[in-house]
């Protein structure tokens, strides 16, 4: 018997960046439709806009509820109904901040209510947030005030290298005072179910060290001695597959070879780097962006969330020019997930 197709939420993200660009593309990609059935949050004259620009062959819809699994594929948009003026594109503003709020929220409220299986988030403004006077920093905390959600965490994904972090933005000396064994187990026990749904039912999971060499039996630090290593012998006591504490410049390299679906790395930078160094690429004659692959996700929130991993680029914003990959495969991961988890 064949599943359902979920339906998605996507919150096109700031109307003046390239998440509405990178919306209209990725629907154009076949693959998304026989995925899942993907609705926009945004502005329907943003989308119209933008589709006129791509001279995109789907067609704009507007609906008020998330279109039926059979839906023939068309830029389906939810319209949160705000009065936008024409968009400046490439332009910070309170009036692009008010809307990229209203399109997290209500992509969140589908979510909450079971029109959707899932929320997938493009590219927003902090500084336009902040100015429409959004109380939170970004998306994540945004998420996570609104289901009520204590502990979660970030990963990045690109290709079969996954990251999961036991902190995020806070300062490296910071990061080091987080580093403890509640906390990595909690980012363990995160990744290892965000694994099954992702279709992974026995995860291999490798826990990186902090320090250089993972300690070296303390000589380097004795964070892996009295936080890391009891983390990891309470989650082998939970039944997780879970290596460590493995070195961090050579953890990254295993996981890309295959030894390991995912990486638990202790702190911002830690992680970040090995995704980007493997999902970025610059091109030589110009020094801009080339490409840029990698998905974000927040782990531990009852909802499915994932996200484009780069900003706005509000100077490629408005020119037909953005690179979709990004959002291609944060649709698709979502899709992959909200097929799998149960409940």
């Amino acid at each position: 018997m064949m599943r359902s197709k979920p339906n998605i939420a996507i919150s096109v993200g700031d109307p003046a960046g390239i998440g509405p660009e990178i919306t209209v593309k990725a629907l154009s990609d076949p693959e998304i439709w026989e995925m899942c059935t993907p609705v926009a949050v945004g502005s329907v004259s943003v989308m119209r806009t933008i589709s006129e620009i791509l001279a995109s062959s789907l067609p704009v819809k507007e609906v008020t509820a998330p279109p039926p699994g059979e839906a023939e594929p068309a830029v389906y948009v939810i319209d949160c109904g705000l009065p936008l003026s024409p968009v400046e594109f490439g332009k910070v503003s309170k009036e692009a901040g008010e809307a990229s709020y209203a399109y997290i929220n209500r992509a969140i409220d589908l979510a909450l209510s079971g029109q959707v299986k899932a929320v997938v988030t493009g590219p927003i403004h902090k500084e336009a947030i902040n100015a429409a006077g959004c109380p939170h920093p970004g998306h994540t905390e945004i998420f996570a005030s609104r289901t009520g959600t204590k502990r979660y965490a970030m990963m990045l994904v690109h290709g079969n290298l996954r990251v999961s972090h036991v902190s995020t933005h806070v300062s490296l000396r910071r990061a080091c005072d987080l580093c403890k064994r509640e906390r990595v187990l909690e980012t363990i026990t995160l990744t290892a179910s965000a694994l099954t749904d992702m279709g992974i039912p026995e995860p291999r999971i490798a826990v990186a060290g902090l320090n250089p060499h993972a300690g070296e039996g303390g000589l380097f630090g004795d964070e892996e001695i009295k936080e890391i290593i009891p983390a990891i012998e309470d989650a082998r006591a939970k039944g997780l597959k879970v290596e460590g504490p493995v070195p961090p410049d050579t953890v990254f390299v295993k996981a890309r070879g295959g030894q390991y679906d995912a990486v638990v790395a202790m702190y911002h930078d830690q992680g970040h780097i090995a995704i980007k160094v493997a999902g970025f690429e610059i091109d030589p004659a110009t020094g801009k962006w080339a490409s840029v692959k990698g998905v974000n996700m927040t782990l531990g929130l009852p909802i499915i969330r994932t996200s484009v991993d780069h900003g706005t680029a509000f100077g490629k914003a408005g020119k037909g020019t953005a690179n979709a990959e990004s959002m291609v495969e944060a649709i698709k991961i979502a899709a992959v997930m909200a097929g799998n988890r149960k409940g």
